[in-house]
């Protein structure tokens, strides 16, 4: 299944987002969090990141 919208980050910046998430994901109560955290600091969705 393809997205219909136009991918706003390179794929360079998804790998070190998703890095990032499994990096900090300890630091966190929960993955969930980590996803929220990293994804205000990259500016978009904990949606997105988790996808």
């Amino acid at each position: 299944m393809t997205s219909k919208t136009t991918n706003k980050f390179s794929p360079e910046v998804r790998e070190r987002a998703v890095r990032l998430v499994l990096d900090y994901a300890a630091e966190h109560p929960s993955r969930w969090q980590a996803i929220v955290s990293i994804a205000a600091k990259i500016g978009c969705s904990a949606h997105s990141l988790n996808e």
